[in-house]
């Protein structure tokens, strides 16, 4: 089995991760990372895993980075990875809203709600305190 985690570089995006983590480790399975557009090949993003991964005490958990498609958009490689048959749940960032704009999520969120396979979780990036 496997936890397909979407990754983008953002807060949301980043957000996510730390939870994706964690519940593979709950799960005991490896993680699928399907990262949006360049962000695949960025530098970045190997350090924004490994932070998630430590800060959900998971280095035991594997990892591999999905190869990106650029003919597809990255709800289709979502909903497309979430098609395969060891995939578990998808974990993917979601801004915060305010009550009104709940009623409108993100294209890439909703489309992958609507469309994916297996469960989807959709975490919001942590509350800062304000200073």
């Amino acid at each position: 089995m496997t936890v397909i985690l979407s990754y983008q570089p953002t807060p949301e995006g980043r957000g996510a991760l730390p939870f994706g983590f964690a519940e593979a480790r709950m799960r005991a399975t490896d993680v699928i990372v399907v990262a949006d557009g360049d962000s695949a090949s960025s530098p970045d993003l190997v350090v924004d895993l490994e932070k998630a991964r430590e800060t959900a005490g998971a280095a035991d958990v594997a990892y591999k980075v999905l190869e990106n498609d650029q003919s597809l958009s990255h709800a289709d490689q979502l909903i497309d990875a979430s098609y395969d048959e060891d995939a578990e749940l998808l974990v993917i960032g979601q801004k915060r809203r305010s009550p009104v704009g709940k009623l409108l999520t993100g294209s890439v969120v909703q489309r992958v709600l609507l469309d994916a396979q297996c469960p989807v979780v959709a975490v919001k990036p942590p509350v800062r305190a304000a200073v």
